[in-house]
């Protein structure tokens, strides 16, 4: 066995290694969860390679040749998924359309794994190390090059489209380069290594090269541009149509988002640390600047505000003003700074001493636009917390409360209960009365249950049509009253709908889950509240398909042992 087999395991080390790098310094989305399906599939490739040229049982090289070919299928429709994720087009993605992105590839890998009457492979010299490629080794290969063009289609459209933001328009660029060196070291494979293979002596590892360079241009721009935290569109377009510079930090001083308005004057990106006393040190300060930066470093929820003076082409001044960001708890997670440009204004002061009217009525017009500005931060807050189309919480405010208050639960022997439940046949809905009324069954929904649940619980938005209730201090037996009063509400609304004779009767099926004994978790406060929390979900989520199966429109709860 020669030195060459060992290039597979390696490389197969080196994409472990990046896949633990990402998955330890990033949080977890929706493109998140697709990169790292993606960069599974990219593992297995060398590391099945690795396997097949080692062993010499030719069972178990027919087995890992179908698992690196079963993986590089898989690979097409990750590909094609992560470029859908990454050109902002997730919005195009339901449940059917997601099905049908990965038909072919479930279809190529089938056949790759049937191999039937060795269309796919069959063994050269007794085993699959040499091995010859039959007709389904091409279909599978039209497959792949189908979503490879499907692929740089959405990239270059988004990457040439004027609606796409400059930092999207980077990252595509960038994961380009990738997806072209990937192609170009998979088709050297396949020239080389099959079609020439009879003159040529076999080049081992170029696929799995070409895999591991282009997982080092995804990883670079996850780490560089923060692409899995980027802020919505939706709070983009408020603070990019606001006449007045706004930078977004998050709790360790990282740049989240930069508008158009304070790119043009200061040159700052997604993605670096903002260093307040150094850039104070980089401008000219109109006044002391210490006791501004006592306020900023100090994180007081409170805001504080300075001019400063920036030369570049021409003298600007900016006041500059630093408001936090806090949760429900008053707990600082970010800041939001603004820079008003008031260089017109400090040029009339100077010039025109003697019109104290005017400079008034300038003074109060800034008052005006610090009160905008103000709304605007609340708005990006709330925007932030809720759900836009139900005006519940979203799943992150969700997430962030029960962070803090499940740990205090524990410490404190505190019972509480979920609520996990979606809206029964909501798909047939849709179906029959198109998505905008499935929105309005959404809302109708969201406000039924609103009225009928306390005010100190908690309704969330989960995902999709599925909503979670966390309510505090509550045991089993009143969980159980207060679902049933919600799923009675629920099923005794309608909704009436235009044009329609009948109107539009909803259900929903609910899971609940209800902590109030303490013996299996006695002085227990788990280290990674995250993790628990993921489990507390799955458990409740269990709960609900339960009440789907059997029957829906009705109530399960969840196995507490099972979570703690």
């Amino acid at each position: 066995m020669g030195y060459s087999v060992w290039y597979d395991l390696f490389l197969f080390l080196l994409l472990f290694a990046l896949f633990g790098y990402v998955f330890a310094t990033v949080r977890i989305t929706n493109l998140r969860k697709v990169y790292f399906l993606f960069h599974f599939f990219m593992m297995l490739w060398p590391l099945c390679q690795f396997a097949t040229d080692v062993t010499r049982d030719s069972q178990l090289q027919l087995l890992y040749v179908t698992l690196s070919f079963v993986s590089l299928s898989m690979l097409g429709s990750g590909w094609l998924l992560l470029t859908i994720f990454l050109t902002g087009n997730a919005g195009l993605l339901g449940r059917t359309r997601l099905i049908l992105l990965s038909v072919p590839a479930v279809i190529a890998a089938a056949g790759v794994a049937a191999n039937p009457v060795h269309l796919f492979v069959r063994p050269l010299e007794g085993g699959y190390i040499h091995r010859a490629y039959g007709p389904w080794f091409w279909v599978m290969i039209v497959i792949l090059l189908s979503y490879f063009f499907a692929s740089l289609s959405f990239l270059f459209r988004s990457m040439y489209s004027s609606k796409t933001l400059l930092t999207i328009k980077k990252q595509v660029r960038i994961t380009l380069w990738g997806i072209f060196v990937l192609a170009a070291f998979a088709c050297a494979d396949l020239v080389l290594n099959v079609f020439l293979a009879k003159w040529l002596p076999i080049i081992p590892g170029l696929t799995s090269v070409g895999i591991f360079i282009s997982a080092l241009f995804f990883a670079y721009v996850i780490k560089r541009y923060n692409m899995f935290d980027l802020v919505s569109i939706a709070q983009e377009d408020v603070i990019n149509t606001i006449p007045y510079g706004i930078l977004v930090l998050d709790e360790n001083e990282s740049i989240i988002e930069v508008n158009k308005t304070l790119r043009v004057s200061i040159d700052l990106k997604a993605g670096d640390v903002f260093d307040m006393e150094r850039f104070l040190d980089s401008v000219r300060v109109d006044g002391s600047s210490g006791e501004f930066l006592d306020n900023y470093t100090r994180r007081e929820n409170k805001s504080a505000q300075i001019e400063i003076i920036i030369e570049r082409d021409i003298l600007r001044h900016f006041i500059l003003q630093a408001s936090p960001i806090v949760d429900s708890y008053y707990m600082h997670i970010g800041r939001i700074l603004t820079f008003q440009d008031v260089s017109q204004e400090r040029f009339l002061v100077k010039e025109m001493n003697l019109q104290n009217k005017i400079l008034q009525e300038r003074n109060h017009s800034l008052n005006q636009i610090r009160n905008e500005l103000s709304e605007a931060n609340k708005k990006l807050e709330e925007m932030a917390l809720t759900d836009s189309l139900t005006n519940c919480f979203n799943r992150r405010y969700l997430a962030q409360q029960l962070s803090h208050e499940v740990i205090t639960n524990l410490q404190y022997r505190t019972p509480f209960s979920l609520i996990l439940f979606d809206i029964d046949f909501f798909k047939s809905i849709n179906d029959r009365y198109g998505h905008v009324i499935g929105d309005e069954v959404l809302y109708h929904t969201a406000q039924t249950v609103k009225q009928s649940i306390r005010g100190t619980d908690i309704l969330a938005r989960y995902g999709g049509e599925e909503f979670m209730v966390y309510l505090p201090h509550t045991e089993r037996f009143l969980a159980e009253q207060l679902a049933e009063r919600v799923r009675s509400s629920v099923e005794d609304s309608h909704l009436l709908v235009e044009h329609e004779i009948e109107p539009i009767s909803i259900t929903i099926s609910m899971g609940i889950l209800s902590i109030e004994t303490f013996d299996l978790v006695t002085d227990y406060v788990p280290n990674d509240p995250e993790e628990y929390l993921t489990g507390l979900f799955a458990a409740v989520d269990k709960a609900l398909y339960q009440a789907k199966q059997n029957g829906r429109n009705r109530i399960e709860f969840a196995d507490y042992e099972s979570v703690s």
